[in-house]
């Protein structure tokens, strides 16, 4: 019924999805949708290179990504090799003096508001004074 009333460049791109059945495994993954599809096979043409590399690409890009996380592995491991374990306790005690200089100057600030503060609740104890007539 729907088939009959179909634009024939919407035809021929169901032909072109049925040669390239990559195209549908694309969609279903949520990597691209049918406009998009669509859109690219009417502007570049069904000899455009994109359309013969999906399967490559894919597979170079799952390499690659196999690669990147044995890279960044490798990185983590080299790095933990070379550590000095002396030079990384001075770091860390480096960092805990700095840490407690900003917290001893931040419970300055805080002494000054906190001093602020305690004079203006001296006043009444609750916060509407109600005077009985």
């Amino acid at each position: 019924m729907a088939k009959k009333n179909l634009h024939p460049s919407v035809q021929k791109f169901k032909e072109f999805v049925k040669d390239h059945p990559e195209l549908i495994q694309e969609v279903r993954k949520g990597n691209s949708t049918w406009q998009d599809l669509y859109e690219d096979w009417y502007l570049l043409g069904e000899d455009d290179p994109k359309w013969s590399s999906s399967k490559t690409s894919e597979n170079k890009d799952s390499v690659e990504g196999q690669e990147k996380k044995t890279d960044w592995l490798g990185t983590i491991m080299g790095a933990v090799k070379n550590m000095d374990p002396e030079q990384l306790q001075g770091q860390i005690s480096n960092i805990s003096q700095a840490l407690g200089a900003i917290q001893g100057v931040l419970s300055q600030f805080q002494g000054h508001k906190g001093g602020q503060q305690s004079a203006k609740s001296s006043g009444p104890g609750h916060p509407f004074s109600f005077r009985k007539d």
